[in-house]
């Protein structure tokens, strides 16, 4: 697996032990090195020059422990204490299924993925439309290199997103009457948005079960729930379908999803938002804060459905 760290937002050094930080360098280091001794300079050079998404953030990050131990993932239930729910599901040999496509290939898994693609770390605001909020140094890589590689068709508009349907696994997927398997929809135009990213680890280490390994959806402009876990199939369309929430309740998440402090969820205000960490209420800003780089993707901000 390759691996490049990157300067995103906070420094290492506010996230870990000075010990810590100063062993994670020299290992670092040590990659870059290894890198560069692999011809593969212009691809290290392109990655440190990437730093258009910084101060953004002005909270330190939430702690390994804390993103490990308080998780939505409604496939094993409701409670935010899933974790140990969690580690029934089985990741080994995964796959991606591939739909609508122009490429040969219908299926991608996550060894190829390791392999083709150089992993840097990014560290986002993570706020959940509940209104708390993390600040999470995920790594990764942006979907719109998956995309590229998959070869959509010409016509396509829309991506979809679906996880596994595993009921003997994720105990709440018994519960038939939900539209299991879970699915997440975006426009291509914010899928190859350089902000929309593709995560397989946290804090060095590959993603825990619970934070929706091996690879899950990253999207910061949004609400949580539209950063879809553990992804197993990926369907290119030219036609909107309806995910997961929204098919459960239209009224209270909609298509967008897009964070805006000045509509209210139907049973709450979205002003505000508590920091998982420190209990400590934060004002919500529009787009979580990343609206100079997304406002151009909704051109009339007046319209309230871009934002459910």
């Amino acid at each position: 697996m390759h691996y490049i760290k990157n300067k995103y937002n906070i420094k290492t050094s506010q996230v870990t032990s000075k010990k810590n930080f100063i062993n994670r360098r020299k290992v670092i280091s040590g990659l870059m090195t290894s890198l560069l001794t692999l011809n593969n300079i212009n691809v290290v050079l392109a990655n440190s020059k990437n730093k258009m998404f910084s101060n953004i953030i002005e909270r330190p990050l939430t702690t390994f422990k804390t993103l490990s131990k308080y998780n939505n993932f409604f496939e094993f239930g409701t409670s935010k204490e899933i974790w140990k729910q969690a580690q029934k599901l089985n990741i080994n040999n995964w796959e991606i299924d591939v739909y609508g496509s122009n490429s040969l290939k219908n299926k991608i898994d996550i060894d190829e993925i390791y392999k083709r693609f150089v992993l840097e770390e990014r560290i986002y605001k993570f706020r959940c439309v509940e209104a708390w909020s993390m600040v999470v140094p995920w790594e990764g890589f942006q979907l719109s290199k998956l995309i590229k590689h998959l070869e959509p068709k010409s016509d396509t508009r829309y991506v979809e997103f679906e996880t596994f349907l595993r009921p003997d696994e994720a105990n709440n997927q018994k519960q038939n009457w939900y539209p299991w398997p879970y699915k997440e929809i975006i426009t291509i135009e914010e899928a190859m948005h350089p902000l929309s990213f593709l995560a397989t680890g946290i804090y060095g280490q590959n993603l825990p079960k619970q934070n929706g390994a091996p690879i899950r959806l990253v999207l910061p402009w949004k609400y949580g729930f539209k950063s879809i876990k553990s992804i197993s199939k990926i369907t290119f369309s030219n036609k909107k379908s309806k995910s997961f929430w929204e098919s459960i309740a239209p009224k209270e998440y909609g298509f967008w999803a897009n964070v805006n402090p000045k509509i209210s969820h139907p049973r709450w205000s979205q002003e505000y938002e508590k920091d998982i960490e420190t209990g400590e209420k934060h004002p919500t800003k529009i787009f979580n804060g990343y609206s100079e780089f997304v406002t151009a993707l909704y051109p009339n901000l007046e319209d309230r459905s871009i934002f459910y």
